[in-house]
């Protein structure tokens, strides 16, 4: 049995889209909705080249895609690119800048990635307190920013 990952897909204007599953790209092949954009030349799947990168034939309005995303511990570390808000390090935890027995909340603007160095210096204080200076201000990312294609 071949193996087989994810396919990106881009819109007829050349603009990353989505990922797709394999056999979803090769319906989507079959079916005239979309031609293959990059291929694995040395397999085939039945006419068609083996796909890596497939383009929609007709443009697709993509307006959800900024909408605000859906909040979650992995989205708030994609968002902040899994790096440290107070020393620049790499993020493996989310830490709140008002703490949660203070009041805080898991939002998108109470929460950043940090390292857990600075997660356990920080403790149940705000950053201020902790003498700590947060290297940007926390933000709603849209649905675009948190799955990787922005280059924000």
């Amino acid at each position: 049995m071949a193996s087989y990952g994810p396919v990106v897909l881009l819109n007829a204007s050349y603009e990353p889209h989505d990922v797709v599953s394999f056999p979803h790209a090769v319906k989507m092949l079959f079916r005239g909705v979309a031609v293959v954009h990059e291929a694995d030349e040395d397999r085939t799947i039945g006419p068609h080249p083996w796909p890596k990168v497939v383009r929609l034939v007709r443009y697709v309005v993509a307006s959800w895609m900024y909408r605000p995303a859906a909040y979650g511990r992995t989205a708030v570390l994609r968002r902040d690119r899994n790096r440290c808000a107070y020393c620049d390090g790499h993020a493996d935890t989310v830490d709140h800048v008002v703490p949660r027995s203070r009041g805080g909340t898991w939002t998108w603007l109470n929460t950043v990635a940090a390292c857990n160095r600075c997660n356990s210096r920080k403790g149940n204080r705000t950053p201020a307190e902790a003498g700590m200076r947060l290297r940007f201000e926390p933000w709603v990312p849209t649905r675009i920013e948190v799955t990787g294609w922005s280059r924000r």
